[in-house]
């Protein structure tokens, strides 16, 4: 108990660090207040960042490190290292016959390379010289073929010692079925081998197919050791700032250990994990924050009333993207990170290289480009003034007046003088004036953003007329107006604190861990005690994972998918298995689900065919332990205003270059905090926060709901 004997207050916080900004959203789990603030990243060593931003935020409320509950956090050293190719060199172990297989791969040339005659294959994660292969072999079943080679495991340990590598994939064939070898094969590396990092197929994706299954071990091991270093460096830090005295910036106690703070990391599958138990599923981290981000603007997005969704987070060098359908976003287990090919469960995200801090310039050809390269935090845009050399989106946006000439409420100023000389030298090469050259950027980066949005949509199926656009994260708002006309969106929902979306998302997801076991068999000759005793062992390892977290028995909550396929089929559907035992009706329901998904995925279904049998192939079942959610709350009616709209939150009014042929417009200015729901206001405009803009082109409007939601309708 804190000095004076008052009991301590619980807040829950979720930190997001980005490549530009810190994100940092505070919950009191007693009087259900919200609290967000944000501080610029720092790229060489984020646990600075991550500290400032829990520091500050605790100031603003009047508390210490004795009223924290629990810190979630997204990170993204996991993507980084991974989209930007710097992946140390690996070791890979697999079966005797079979070191060719990330060679040959799959068959299939990516889409958007047009004639497979120009594609080249591109480098594999591990260099046929760095696979050694070790006898011994299962079947399918499970069944033992051949021994495994002891003698062979060790020399192929020694061999990699001998060379230094030491972090190690192993992927054994049909060890989905029976791990034994890849268990015995782990005890020689770390007996022979030490040193090493070894990340096992069995325990990170325990499913068929050797090439999927072998290239997600690899990128576990490769990302191992810069996540087990990154949470260990932030997991330190943190318990340094919990055991500082109480009057050195925010600690609680002068001397004593730091207590046992339930610290959480966010998963690619829309929960979280404790710190400690992530090092070991490091994979499950590749989309940590994206994924926050999807899950914050969905619950957010169902409490408006807005049952399709499509999200756009907009970062200081990156745009994620994806879909929320009645609150959830949509998994996959067929996701890519970087040129890296995952089938963990993920929450189905698109990736474009279009942040506020993205370069402009000029390809070889003399055409304008934008992205993927990034000005980051550090230096940042011409406009932060500390050092930036190159012109970015942020400085296109400043110099048409559509962002003020500050960020973080006057925290951060901006050169604009900079970012105009920038503006200027990049226009007179390309033979522009500066606003046609500035609006240029901007073009280039919404149609980015719009193609990202179509890879979810469109090549999904989904009709992007029926959907609204839900903009966060710093830069996320700036071209949603542009967006709507570009793809016919039914409008745009921008939350409150959109900046901090991410960060709040961390708020509220529960703790999830997936499990998954590959028992192929056809329908009509089920073993259905055999599914009834998978889906068992499947639950009792979520159920001890989940006591390892410290949930109560009674409070564990399990979801059962299942994975099916027509006979001959390569790729199957995955369907929601209900709970209860496994019986002949119960199997009937879930192939009947099965029919359905596959008509509503592929347009057709073989449901009256006896002809086309359906194959199980994927039991799954994901453990839950659920937290409590934060409550949004309902700002106050702007009918219960005495003072005029006008007078309550128009601050200023500036030039504003929406369209380079229209030139400038005298555009109203607005301060989000002091709108109220039901207050409507007509673009031009421009409606401004602590964390973001939103500028509202000529021919919009926007209406202020009753959750504080800026609601853009209109346009072309």
């Amino acid at each position: 108990m804190p000095a004076g004997g008052a009991p301590a207050r619980r807040i829950r916080i979720g930190i997001d660090t980005g490549g530009t900004f810190t994100d940092v959203v505070a919950l009191d789990e007693h009087t259900g207040e919200l609290v967000t603030t944000k501080t610029p990243s720092t790229p060489s060593n984020p646990a600075d960042g991550f500290i400032n931003g829990l520091r500050k935020v605790l100031e603003v409320m009047g508390a210490t490190g004795e009223d924290i509950s629990a810190v979630s956090h997204g990170t993204t050293v996991a993507t980084n290292k991974l989209l930007e190719g710097k992946v140390d060199r690996l070791g890979f172990i697999t079966t005797e016959g079979y070191e060719f297989i990330l060679e040959i791969a799959r068959q299939a040339v990516p889409d958007g390379y047009g004639n497979s005659y120009f594609w080249v294959k591109p480098p594999r994660i591990v260099p046929a010289d760095l696979v050694r292969t070790v006898g011994g072999r299962f079947d399918f079943e499970g069944n033992e073929v051949r021994p495994f080679d002891e003698e062979g495991a060790v020399a192929a340990a020694r061999w990699f010692r001998h060379r230094g590598i030491t972090t190690i994939g192993v992927c054994l064939l049909h060890s989905y079925a029976n791990d034994t070898h890849e268990l015995a094969l782990r005890e020689v590396l770390l007996r022979e081998h030490p040193e090493a990092v070894v990340s096992i197929s069995s325990e990170v994706l325990r499913e068929y197919r050797e090439y999927e299954r072998s290239m997600t071990t690899l990128v576990d091991a490769a990302v191992k050791p810069s996540v087990s270093r990154y949470v260990a460096n932030i997991h330190r830090r943190l318990d340094d700032f919990l055991s500082q005295p109480r009057g050195s910036s925010g600690g609680s106690t002068g001397g004593e250990a730091p207590r046992g703070l339930p610290f959480y990391v966010m998963k690619s599958n829309g929960g979280v994990l404790s710190a400690d138990e992530v090092v070991h599923q490091p994979i499950t981290t590749v989309l940590s924050g994206p994924a926050a981000g999807a899950l914050g603007a969905g619950l957010i997005a169902r409490r408006a009333g807005f049952p399709k969704v499509l999200t756009c987070d907009g970062g200081g060098t990156s745009t994620d993207v994806s879909v929320v359908l009645d609150g959830e976003p949509t998994l996959t287990t067929e996701g890519t990170v970087g040129a890296y090919p995952s089938k963990i469960p993920m929450i189905d995200v698109v990736t474009v290289g279009a942040g506020g801090g993205s370069i402009a310039w000029i390809s070889p050809e003399g055409t304008l480009k934008v992205g993927p390269q990034s000005a980051g935090a550090d230096p940042g845009p011409l406009c932060y003034a500390k050092g930036g050399t190159e012109p970015t989106i942020t400085d296109a946006h400043v110099v048409l007046g559509r962002i003020p000439p500050h960020l973080l409420g006057g925290e951060i100023p901006l050169d604009v003088e900079a970012a105009r000389s920038g503006i200027e030298a990049l226009a007179g090469r390309l033979g522009l004036d500066v606003d046609r050259c500035a609006t240029g950027i901007l073009e280039i980066s919404a149609w980015n953003q719009a193609n990202a949005l179509r890879q979810v949509s469109v090549k999904r199926g989904l009709d992007v007329r029926d959907f609204m656009l839900t903009t966060f994260g710093g830069s996320g708002s700036l071209l949603a107006c542009r967006l709507v006309d570009i793809l016919g969106l039914a409008g745009v929902v921008v939350p409150q604190n959109p900046g901090n979306v991410s960060a709040f998302g961390l708020l509220t997801v529960d703790v999830k861990n997936d499990y998954v076991q590959t028992a192929v068999a056809r329908h009509a000759h089920l073993d259905h005690g055999a599914v009834q005793k998978t889906f068992a062992e499947l639950t009792d390892r979520a159920a001890k994972a989940l006591d390892v977290e410290g949930f109560p028995r009674d409070t564990h909550r399990y979801t059962r998918t299942v994975d099916l396929r027509y006979f001959g089929q390569a790729y199957e559907v995955r369907v929601p298995a209900p709970e209860g035992d496994v019986d002949e009706p119960y199997a009937a329901d879930v192939a009947s689900r099965f029919h359905a998904g596959h008509r509503a995925t592929y347009g057709y279904d073989f449901r009256d065919d006896p002809t086309q049998q359906v194959e199980w192939v994927n039991l799954r079942v994901t453990g839950i332990g659920p937290i409590t959610r934060p409550e949004l709350r309902e700002i106050a009616s702007a009918t219960a205003e005495s003072t005029p709209l006008a007078e309550r939150a128009l601050t200023s009014r500036r030039p504003v270059c929406f369209e380079a042929a229209d030139g400038y417009v005298e555009t109203a200015v607005w301060w989000r905090p002091d709108l109220r729901a039901g207050d409507e206001i007509e673009g031009p405009a421009v409606i401004e926060e602590f964390g973001s803009t939103v500028p509202v082109h000529p021919g919009f409007t926007v209406r202020v709901d009753a959750l504080g939601n800026l609601v853009i309708t209109g346009g072309a």
